[in-house]
């Protein structure tokens, strides 16, 4: 089960009905941070996560209303007794871009890691903080904005069902599946032995049947359509997705700027068959994004105009 809310939707600047870019995602108790703007401190606690349960920030890009929350979001978590690392990841100029912004939290009773993710390949979210689950990945993928910025995707693979029939067929006894279901990458045991096929040791992944999905969530940044981000939201569970602008019209706006019309960020979660698109990050002079949601639609029919607040929980389907 997957946990996932959208802080901040706004850009620039925050509005008394829009905070600024973030997004939370919550799985086994523990949080990834995406982006930090203005806010987001206030916005944690309107949503009832708690900052200790972070363990990753992921930054999109510097801009300020990226990462202005995170002074203040740091210090909250010195004056919470904070004892656990925190690791931020960015893109290229990462620890340059965070100088000023630790000096301004002071943090000196836990530490602060700063990993620049590879823009390819999954890292273990274990590797962070022993308690994420098996096959908790995380990965970056380099986005087009006006500066260096990336997206992300959270990934959770779901072993494979258990095929009691497997193990009739090796006469392994019913009261060893239970052992064999919670650690299935060791080898098959009952009674001090270990069980042989064709002089090789069975493991439990041998007693398995056929893989079964997963989970995918992808949070794009600030970003122009790209092939990167299609890629990447390949038949995602959630795409959060960049629409600054609402018109078609304003196409020229948004390749001057870096970011996405709600048409453009519609015909991408289509052709790349995600399940789910929630529009987010858009320009203060859109009072009604809803006004603009036909532009999406027309591609995407279940696209959703995000707002502070929009939450959704994943569940595995069977």
């Amino acid at each position: 089960m997957i946990d996932v809310t959208l802080l901040g939707s706004g850009a620039t600047m925050p509005t008394p009905e829009r905070g600024v870019s973030a997004a939370v995602l919550r799985c086994a108790g523990h949080c990834i941070l995406f982006d930090c703007g203005e806010g987001t401190q206030a916005a944690l606690r309107r949503e009832k996560f708690s900052p200790l349960k972070i363990d990753l920030i992921a930054l999109s890009h510097y801009h300020g209303d990226h990462i202005f929350g995170l002074p203040g979001l740091l210090q909250t978590m010195s004056c919470l007794r904070r004892t656990e690392p925190l690791t931020i990841t960015g893109p290229e100029g990462l620890e340059e871009a965070l100088v000023p912004v630790l000096r301004l939290a002071a943090v000196e009773d836990y530490e602060i890691r700063l990993l620049p993710v590879p823009q390819s390949g999954d890292f273990a979210m274990k590797s962070l903080c022993p308690a994420w689950p098996e096959g908790a990945g995380f990965a970056a993928f380099p986005t087009l904005h006006r500066v260096p910025s990336q997206g992300y995707a959270f990934s959770l693979a779901r072993p494979p069902k258990f095929a009691p029939e497997k193990a009739r067929a090796l006469g392994v006894p019913v009261r060893c599946w239970k052992e064999i279901i919670a650690h299935p990458t060791n080898a098959v045991e009952w009674e001090g032995r270990t069980l042989y096929q064709n002089g090789e040791p069975v493991l439990g992944t041998m007693l398995m049947g056929e893989p079964r999905r997963g989970f995918r969530v992808v949070f794009s940044g600030d970003t122009l359509p790209c092939p990167a981000l299609e890629q990447a939201a390949a038949n995602a569970d959630l795409l959060i997705c960049d629409a600054t602008y609402g018109e078609d019209s304003q196409e020229d706006q948004a390749l001057l700027y870096g970011h996405s019309t709600f048409r453009q960020a519609a015909e991408l979660a289509e052709k790349a068959k995600a399940k789910r698109l929630w529009l987010t990050h858009f320009s203060q002079m859109m009072r009604r994004p809803e006004d603009f949601l036909p532009n999406a639609r027309a591609f995407f029919p279940d696209a959703l105009c995000g707002y502070d607040g929009l939450s959704i929980t994943l569940r595995f389907e069977d």
